[in-house]
């Protein structure tokens, strides 16, 4: 089930390179290969809970859509983010056509599943202000990581105009709990939840590490950060 409650990406040359030797990679016994920050046969890849497969096909999607999205004319600042094969859209466009053009073209890219469209009709912000998501992107990343029971890599966190949208794979308890994190970190105006729930049960299946709730881990569900 798909729980809905920005930051540009750029075309990654280094997962273009992967997709094409993987299975050469992989079948030579080299060393761990790197996808967009991913280590394929490391700690991290084995802690995502997509599988490789899908992993790679986030890749993908990101970049054929990013592909797509240039072709269209006068467009504004646009972020493409798969996860899961969930694409969740967020930046700026100057209109409602836009908008829905932008959303047409994406979900016409092969693999993708849905998408969440989430684009404003506004004026581009400017690199300020991006650098300041940039910044917040990273506080809560760091914040999630610090906590004792979220498994951080189960979170993918995109910042726009100073609201954290989080992705991922997650029970209804992480949810909760990684909405509260990112909500307390100072300077975030807003928490937005656009995750795939998880029974505990399909949870376990996967095989997974998972940390143990913590006593003062509260129930509520976060919706904006605190003033």
């Amino acid at each position: 089930m798909i729980h809905i409650a920005r930051k540009n990406l750029p075309v990654r040359l280094a997962a273009a390179l992967a997709l094409a030797g993987l299975v050469a990679g992989l079948t030579a016994g080299c060393a761990p290969l790197i996808v967009g920050g991913a280590v394929i046969g490391g700690g991290l890849m084995a802690t995502d809970r997509r599988t490789t497969g899908t992993q790679l096909e986030d890749e993908g999607i990101e970049i054929k859509a990013n592909a797509r999205v240039r072709e269209l004319a006068t467009l504004g600042q646009v972020s493409v983010i798969s996860y899961n094969r969930l694409v969740l859209l967020t930046g700026e466009v100057p209109g409602d056509a836009e908008k829905a053009a932008v959303e047409k073209a994406v979900r016409g890219v092969e693999n993708v599943r849905n998408v969440v469209n989430e684009l404003v009709i506004a004026a581009n912000s400017p690199i300020g202000s991006r650098t300041r998501d940039s910044y917040l992107s990273t506080k809560v990343k760091a914040t999630l990581l610090d906590a004792k029971d979220v498994q951080a890599n189960a979170f993918k966190v995109v910042a726009e105009r100073n609201v954290i949208f989080l992705m991922g794979r997650v029970t209804e308890r992480e949810a909760t709990r990684g909405a509260e994190l990112a909500a307390s970190v100072s300077g975030v105006e807003k928490v937005v939840r656009v995750f795939e729930i998880l029974t505990e049960q399909e949870l376990a299946a996967l095989g997974r590490p998972v940390p143990a709730p913590q006593a003062a881990a509260s129930a509520g569900t976060a919706a904006s950060a605190p003033k």
